[in-house]
């Protein structure tokens, strides 16, 4: 034992030493709790008080008691990310990987920590390791997905998301990513259609004999901000044949927040609507489901405002819609109920679809008949059934069929039936 150095020790020092001594049993005092304890104290430190120093040291504490503990190992490496340690973090992270390779949490902590410091190889490197070992993860597919779409690999990536979303058709946030990337892959997309209404006997032979036909023909263009279509409509309707110009937008708002808005002008209001405005919000619910409330303005001889309302539900590979329409009268409010059902059968544009209504939509083509006479009120039920399909990825074929039973004019009652046919092409 150094005698000379406890010779040295004033009454002071020793003061300080014992004082010292006495305000650190506490503390290592504290440490006995357990390392699933203190684990717990540190996620409450960061996700509850987001004092990340505070959940590195309790983390820290945690591994000194279980050094194996390999979730509270890749937690320490996230909170160091989080933190702007990226040095630190990969060290814990890859710890966790040499000892235990198919750590799928490991796995994605390093693909995250590469890919928000953009260093896409690499986090695609660790991204596949990680799916060697779970090629069925869903976290990691998404990932490898976003680091593709990064990296312009458009092809892969869209393959990627067809096989997750084959294997699991309710998640929206793949179906969203499918969408991004065909919108990143073409920025431009052109599309035709024809649309083609017979009318029976019930109309009377100025309709029967002349049926209605309408082409148009769009051009879309995607943007960071969302997409933007111009569109022209030539129609023939009531012996008359016009002109319609539209343009319509998708603006993204935020995270789970877009718009729908649209302009159109006409010459001949007994064809198309002087002028048509409409918009619509569209918001994503818990559980994948999706909100719809907005207006429609349309302006034939005369001025109707409408104001629509949907909910959409994803559930495995269908997509459940159900839409109110309500017009506003001077005595009473007229309504309108659409339930449509898609069932999808490859990517976002690969499905069967159907559905049934009773009333008039302002979307409806067909509602010129009752909007242009004013009366609004008029029972009409129909039902369609329809195909889209892609071919080689930018090829877009769509078919439908309609049958309309409308009452025209109050007691007078006539079907329709339509056709519909439209080409898409993204380049």
């Amino acid at each position: 034992m150094n005698t000379s150095f406890i010779l040295k020790i004033t009454p002071y020092r020793f003061f300080v030493i014992l004082i010292t001594s006495l305000f650190s049993i506490p503390v290592f005092g504290q440490t006995g709790l357990s390392s699933d304890s203190l684990f717990h104290n540190a996620r409450d430190a960061a996700f509850k008080q987001k004092n990340y120093p505070l959940a590195i040291q309790l983390s820290r504490q945690a591994l000194l008691q279980s050094p194996k503990y390999d979730d509270i190992r890749v937690f320490l490496g996230r909170l160091y990310t989080w933190n702007g340690k990226p040095d630190s973090a990969r060290t814990e992270l890859l710890t966790v990987l040499k000892q235990k390779p198919d750590s799928e949490d490991a796995a994605l902590a390093l693909t995250d920590l590469e890919y928000w410091s953009d260093n896409n190889k690499v986090a695609l490197t660790y991204c596949d390791q990680g799916l060697q070992y779970h090629p069925g993860s869903t976290d990691l597919l998404i990932k490898k997905i976003k680091i593709l779409k990064s990296e312009k690999r458009y092809m892969e990536a869209y393959q990627t998301a067809l096989v997750l979303l084959q294997k699991n058709p309710a998640n929206t946030d793949v179906r969203s990513l499918i969408l991004d990337i065909t919108d990143a892959a073409s920025l431009n997309k052109v599309s035709v259609g024809y649309d083609f209404t017979w009318f029976d006997h019930g109309y009377g032979d100025y309709l029967h004999k002349s049926p209605w036909q309408i082409i148009n023909v769009d051009y879309t263009r995607f943007t960071s901000l969302g997409s933007i279509t111009g569109r022209v409509n030539y129609g023939k309707r009531f012996g008359n044949t016009a002109f319609q110009a539209e343009i319509d937008a998708y603006p993204h708002i935020m995270k789970g927040l877009y718009a729908y808005t649209n302009l159109g002008l006409s010459d001949v209001s007994s064809v198309f609507p002087h002028y048509r405005a409409g918009a619509s919000l569209y918001a994503t619910l818990p559980k994948s489901f999706e909100l719809e409330l907005g207006f429609r303005y349309l302006n034939f001889s005369n001025s109707t405002w409408i104001y629509v309302g949907g909910l959409s539900k994803y559930y495995k590979s269908f997509l459940f819609n159900a839409r109110v329409t309500l017009v506003p009268g001077n005595h009473n409010i007229s309504h309108s109920y659409t339930g449509t059902v898609r069932y999808y059968v490859g990517g976002a544009d690969d499905y069967f679809y159907g559905n049934i209504g009773y009333g008039l939509s302002p979307d409806d083509a067909n509602a010129v008949l009752a909007y242009n006479n004013g009366n609004v009120k008029l029972i009409s039920k129909s039902a369609t059934l329809g195909l889209k399909r892609s071919i080689k990825k930018l090829n877009v074929f769509s078919i439908s069929a309609s049958l309309l039973n409308q009452e025209y004019h109050v007691g007078q009652k006539g079907n329709q039936v339509e056709i519909s046919v439209s080409y898409q092409r993204r380049f």
